[in-house]
């Protein structure tokens, strides 16, 4: 980390930074003078910074403030790193931490630490995930009232229609995403494809597999950052709040997965086009468990206005071969790549949490041997499947109370993660939607 500073003079501020429960960057700005302190001993930060609220706020009664006189933690450097912020005018590079107690020991409450716990247990058992994760966003005109297309630089019109994988609409805002990829390779995020997706304005982005589940839970926290920060540099906003438009799709997140053991074979791999019986365990993992974690796939009031019948994202919970109406999907193609697809989260969720969420519950059924309900075929909405919970209070509730939450995530984790969401909700009742879209358009 040391010669990272010395091979970029040119650097004079820093950024170090830990995700909270709702995915949110909170840290300090300090001065690369001073930044070899914190590469050596960490910084610190109260505890209770990692459990605030969507506007950043307190948790009103949570034990981590007044209770405890608001005690610090020990935030040290993640592997990553220090990283460029081309987002910004004057150079500047950002740590990524996350927090300990100060006996050493990892701090529940941190949603990374979340994640490195699911990781470990996969190694207890030889394993080891491999992660890629697809990332839905709008580019989005927020400077009036109504939220609109941004004027295209090349052409200065707006494209007021859905175009689906047009490449007229990928060309008019090229410039903003060769700076893009441009501003990922800087950062070593492994951005892949690029499509324009079915939403006004909306694209998506693939990140490639990788064998590090904490890297790829990374991955996509830090291009979230990026792309909101190189979306405002360009003169608008990007966003992965989950319904921005009523009328047009939301923002998915999709996961895809595989499990390799220590040979680096694909325990999903039968050799033929069904998949192993690992891979039916995982899914009926994560089948039994996506109810109770909703409330991490669908972190957020405005959530639950995309999960909703024939909006392209499922409320059902069921999963199947090659079909997108389901919310499991187990891709074609080559046995060695067999997968599967995670299709239930908005892109307004916390990487860390999502992931730790179905890699646990995957994890769960392949320890149990679980076995799934059979695929379906057809249309999901058709059919008469168990529903996802349809209200951001009833996923609260659920996830508060569920046996198999408590088998993936810590107790103080959960404790904390609920008295933040059930703040936010009482707050949220008292806006009005405008209101909503303005809190949400760029925080998630």
């Amino acid at each position: 980390m040391k010669n990272w500073l010395r091979k970029h003079p040119e650097v004079r501020t820093i950024r170090v930074a830990a995700a909270d429960l709702n995915g949110q960057p909170r840290g300090k700005r300090v001065p690369t003078r001073f930044a070899n302190a914190v590469v050596e001993n960490g910084t610190r930060y109260p505890m209770s910074v990692l459990n605030l609220d969507i506007w950043g706020e307190d948790i009103e009664d949570s034990p981590l403030v007044f209770d405890s006189g608001d005690v610090d933690g020990v935030l040290k450097p993640t592997e990553r790193g220090f990283l460029p912020m081309p987002w910004l005018d004057s150079p500047s590079a950002l740590l990524p931490l996350w927090m300990f107690r100060e006996n050493g020991k990892p701090y529940d409450g941190d949603p990374r630490h979340a994640l490195s716990r699911i990781i470990a247990r996969y190694k207890e058992h030889g394993l080891t995930p491999v992660c890629a994760m697809e990332l839905e966003f709008f580019l989005i005109d927020d400077s009036g009232k109504t939220l609109q297309v941004p004027p295209s630089p090349r052409s200065g019109k707006r494209r007021k229609a859905a175009e689906i994988m047009s490449i007229r609409a990928l060309d008019a805002f090229d410039t903003f995403f060769t700076d893009l990829y441009d501003a990922c390779e800087a950062m070593d995020i492994p951005a892949d494809t690029a499509i324009s997706e079915s939403g006004l304005g909306q694209f998506e982005i693939n990140l490639m597999h990788c064998d590090d589940a904490l890297r790829a839970a990374d991955d996509a926290w830090l291009f979230k950052m990026l792309l909101k920060g190189m979306a405002r540099r360009h003169g608008f906003a990007a966003s992965f709040m989950a319904k921005p438009y009523p009328e047009y799709s939301g923002n998915g997140l999709h996961t895809h997965f595989s499990i390799i053991d220590k040979n680096g074979d694909n325990i999903f791999d039968n050799g033929g086009p069904d998949g192993s019986d690992m891979l039916r365990h995982a899914v009926a993992g994560c089948l039994a468990a996506m109810h109770d974690c909703t409330l991490l796939f669908a972190p957020h009031d405005n959530s639950y206005e995309r999960l909703i019948p024939e909006a392209h994202a499922p409320n059902q919970i069921c999963w199947a071969y090659e079909n997108r109406t389901s919310a499991i999907r187990i891709p074609s193609g080559n046995p060695a790549a067999r997968r599967i697809e995670h299709r239930v989260a908005g892109g307004d969720v916390n990487p860390y949490l999502m992931l730790a969420a179905i890699l646990g519950a995957a994890l769960i059924g392949i320890e149990g041997k679980m076995t799934p309900t059979a695929p379906i075929t057809g249309n999901a909405y058709a059919l008469d499947l168990p529903l996802l919970p349809d209200s951001w209070k009833e996923s609260i509730d659920v996830f508060e109370k569920s046996e198999i939450v408590a088998q993936i995530f810590p107790k103080e984790l959960i404790r904390n993660y609920v008295m933040t969401k059930r703040q936010e909700l009482h707050y949220m009742e008292e806006l009005s939607p405008e209101e909503k879209t303005e809190v949400y358009l760029d925080t998630v």
